[in-house]
């Protein structure tokens, strides 16, 4: 992968100076370490930073067309590129280099915006059409890659990172109460909000068509699901396990082309094995593998991950995190991500891509998705008993725990959807949604609800297949687990954003096109039979891996929360930023009940439902106290704000104005 940045001008042919777009570049070096090139002229300006994977030598961007007017910059890979070279040239097209960033030029010029139709892959490209003064930018399907942007001064700006943004000296880092108010509501922002305002992110599977001024949202796909009842079953299941199997033979073998070595990440469980098992059988040979052991701070994989490693034959390097080491990675965690990040085991997944980093690696595969394609969280099972106990008792029971539970919290008003937010259905993860964000009815100020006004989280995340409701409702929950958790939380906190910190590219076989569509297919039954998780793809591991392996129940990997930031040997910055002249000074949370909160979860030994609520809202209290810290001006704690690498820029009095 790489990193991109630029600007356009929105109201005529303005030049866009070079060292601004250098200082956007060069705030996301991290991406890409090997080269920085731009492209500038009338009225637009494109920059990259390159992490080279594929064409080592060749491959340098932006660049162009034979002449000259379509220019591409992109991050990220088109998988199937040797196959589409081969398409192209058949047409009479001509390359001058080996890399997939040529393609990008050539399937404009025959498909103009069809070309998404055939990019398939992980990627944020921005494409300028010189004859007809229009800029394409474009996102993935899944949210693989980011693509932030923002309007100012008559210039819309984007960058793969907010940071690009933030260095361009034109845009203001801004908190957006709204943004905040997503992480107590799903754990992330949405798909398109983020935490700072005005800067959106552009949602998956849409791309940004500015011309004459006019900047237009479009969306060119959108996971879709049979209608229940029409989903594929079959009498004998047989060959739909061997069909999964083929597409993530299929799937693996894309991930593995490179010009550099590739390694896999592996947890010891399901997913991830079954992607290091494949990896293997290409090469015929183990590749190496990378996995975290948690001592005291959560689950411990260790023994599950050695014995994958030793049973696949694979070289296997361990890093090993505790609370304080968890602890002291957040703040760089932070600065990562961009934003407040709730799992504390990102911070040791940063940890991990460091290690493959400082090994010399640049790409990683990765079980991430399985779990949304295949019905593999805890939730998915809650949903299913609420069904069975609605159709033999009536929806009323349901109805009357969840609100005794609410009850039993103490929060006070209840922030459900509006009855259109997630297509007039109720999902899984709603029940999780609402106990989580019963934290934040006590622990917001008054002014943080002023701030809200009669703002809903849940209206931001618009569902835009109008045919949720002719699904069943697992795939109804699925589609929205794609839509927001794994777009806003799965591949920010823990994919891309950590990942491409340390200059590593992470690749993701379950996040597939053809991996996907099988998914979305097949019958409800194969992702969640009886209470049995991901059911199919077990068929698929017992042909290859041990069965201890092969039915190993889900373990979601996490850290410890509130014992990483509250427990008694926890940084100084914390208590610096809870203490009440800080939580004054940003006005999100009220200092009392902070204070309180605090002695009451250190005092109570055990877990339970209240507990572990208030303990999620305090470690988002913390992480968006310190996001705010570090982005937003500082003077919160001892810790140093981020700044973007300092470049001269000169007052520029043609940036403002027409």
């Amino acid at each position: 992968m790489c990193g991109i940045a630029g600007a356009v001008d929105l109201r005529g042919t303005r030049e866009f100076p070079a060292e601004r777009l250098l200082a956007m570049t060069g705030a996301i070096a991290h991406r890409g370490p090997d080269d920085e090139q731009v492209h500038i002229e009338p009225g637009i300006a494109l920059g990259n930073r390159r992490l080279s994977i594929v064409d080592l030598e060749g491959g340098r961007q932006p660049l162009a067309n034979e002449t000259g007017e379509i220019w591409v910059a992109y991050n990220g890979e088109l998988f199937e590129y040797p196959e589409l070279f081969e398409q192209l040239k058949g047409r009479g097209h001509r390359f001058s280099t080996r890399c997939d960033t040529e393609l990008w030029v050539h399937l404009y010029e025959d498909l103009r915006e069809g070309m998404f139709e055939k990019a398939r892959g992980q990627f944020a490209v921005s494409l300028w059409d010189r004859p007809n003064r229009t800029l394409i930018l474009g996102r993935d399907r899944v949210g693989i890659c980011p693509l932030y942007y923002t309007e100012v001064d008559g210039w819309l700006l984007w960058g793969s990172e907010v940071k690009a943004l933030l260095a361009s000296g034109m845009v203001a880092a801004r908190p957006d109460p709204k943004g905040i108010d997503h992480l107590f509501t799903f754990f992330c922002a949405g798909t398109t909000r983020t935490f700072f305002e005005g800067i959106k992110s552009l949602a998956p599977g849409h791309y940004l068509k500015i011309r004459d001024g006019r900047v237009e949202v479009r969306k060119y796909w959108d996971l879709d699901f049979p209608d229940m009842g029409h989903e594929r079953r079959l009498d004998n299941p047989a060959p739909l396990v061997d069909e999964l199997e083929g597409l993530l033979w299929q799937a693996v073998e894309r991930r593995l082309r490179a010009d550099v070595p590739v390694v896999s990440y592996i947890s010891g469980g399901l997913d991830s094995t079954v992607v290091l098992g494949l990896c293997s059988r290409h090469r015929g040979e183990a590749i190496p593998s990378f996995t975290i052991g948690l001592d005291k701070a959560g689950p411990d994989e260790r023994k599950p991950s050695t014995e994958a490693a030793e049973k696949l034959g694979s070289r296997l390097t361990m890093v090993t995190m505790d609370t304080a080491k968890i602890a002291d990675a957040f703040p760089e965690l932070t600065v990562a991500a961009e934003g407040p990040v709730l799992d504390t085991s990102c911070a040791a997944l940063m940890r991990l891509a460091q290690e493959v980093h400082s090994q010399g690696y640049k790409v990683a595969l990765t079980g991430e998705g399985a779990d949304e394609a295949l019905a593999g969280y805890v939730w998915f099972k809650s949903q299913k008993v609420r069904e069975q106990i609605s159709h033999r008792f009536g929806s009323f029971l349901p109805r009357l725990t969840r609100g005794l539970l609410m009850a039993a919290i103490g929060g006070g008003r209840t922030h459900r959807p509006p009855d259109n937010a997630m297509g007039g259905v109720r999902t899984a993860q709603q029940d999780m949604y609402e106990l989580i964000g019963q934290s934040r009815e006590r622990l917001f100020t008054g002014a943080m609800w002023d701030r809200l006004g009669d703002g809903n989280a849940y209206a931001d995340i618009a569902m835009t297949n109008d045919r949720i409701s002719r699904w069943h409702p697992l795939n109804q929950s699925l589609y929205v687990g794609y839509r927001v958790m794994l777009a806003g939380l799965l591949m920010i906190s823990k994919g891309d954003r950590i990942s491409m910190h340390s200059s590593v590219e992470t690749r993701y076989p379950f996040l597939d096109d053809d991996v996907i569509s099988f998914c979305a297919g097949i019958a409800p039954e194969y992702k969640l039979h009886g209470m049995t998780e991901k059911w199919i793809l077990r068929q698929v591991a017992a042909k290859t891996l041990p069965a201890e392996i092969a039915n190993r129940p889900k373990t979601m990997f996490r850290a410890s929360l509130s014992k990483t930031f509250l427990g008694p040997n926890r940084p100084r910055w914390v208590d610096q930023l809870l203490s009440p002249e800080s939580l004054r000074a940003t006005g999100y949370f009220n200092p009392d009940v902070v204070a309180r909160e605090r002695a009451w979860q250190m005092a109570i030994p055990r877990m339970t439902v209240k507990r572990f609520v208030y303990d999620v809202g305090l470690t988002c209290v913390v992480s968006t106290q310190l996001w705010h810290h570090l982005f937003c001006g500082g003077g919160l704690c001892e810790l140093t704000p981020w700044s973007p690498p300092q470049k001269k820029m000169n007052p520029l009095p043609e940036l403002v104005g027409g």
